[in-house]
């Protein structure tokens, strides 16, 4: 039998299916053994463990199978508990396989100290983001007679007046006093001639 017939021939085919039949079976079981050494299917859902201390972590941990990394300190948030979590890695509800490292960061016990950068005479659009840069807040607004409008004059924190350099907490409400920019060059000029117009003229002593 030539080869061209072969090839057309029932004995041929059959032997092409037997050989797809094997390799089927074959790719199938390996699926099946790649499934069981690398644990597919068996993963753990990783929990939530915002606000949680770092002793509550770990034992919520060892019974998920579960290790964790402590990372570092973060900027004290006042919504968090001292000494809690407030941010993790993997992320609640992540799937992760067994002995799986979650990394957490912890809040710090206080507000971190900040100095209190110079505004004066800064633009009011200019220290909103300068304070919020340094985890400083934006609190109530004053105006006071002042050529340049929304300049800012002085800088108090609960009443107190502020200097640059001075140091407060972090998340504090920092109050400005702006310029309103109603005193121009015309009044305080007109001001000075009405001042004057009142003051009384000295005599000048006769010798």
């Amino acid at each position: 039998m030539s080869l061209v017939n072969y090839l057309k021939s029932k004995d041929f085919f059959i032997q092409i299916l037997i050989a797809l039949s094997i390799v089927g079976v074959l790719g199938f079981l390996f699926m099946h053994w790649l499934t069981y050494i690398t644990d597919h299917g068996q993963e753990i859902t990783v929990p939530n463990l915002s606000k949680l201390s770092e002793q509550q972590v770990e034992e919520k941990l060892n019974d998920l199978n579960l290790e964790y990394v402590l990372l570092d300190s973060v900027d004290f948030k006042k919504e968090y508990p001292k000494h809690s979590v407030v941010d993790q890695d993997p992320i609640a509800g992540a799937k992760v396989k067994e002995g799986r490292k979650i990394y957490i960061k912890i809040n710090s016990s206080g507000f971190s100290m900040v100095r209190i950068p110079d505004l004066i005479e800064k633009t009011y659009r200019q220290a909103v983001p300068t304070l919020k840069s340094l985890g400083l807040e934006e609190g109530s607004i004053t105006y006071k007679p002042y050529l340049g409008k929304d300049m800012v004059l002085e800088m108090r924190l609960n009443g107190k007046k502020l200097n640059p350099g001075d140091k407060v907490f972090k998340s504090s409400k920092i109050d400005l006093v702006l310029g309103d920019g109603n005193v121009g060059f015309e009044e305080t000029q007109t001001d000075s001639i009405s001042a004057l117009e009142q003051t009384p003229e000295t005599p000048v002593n006769e010798q």
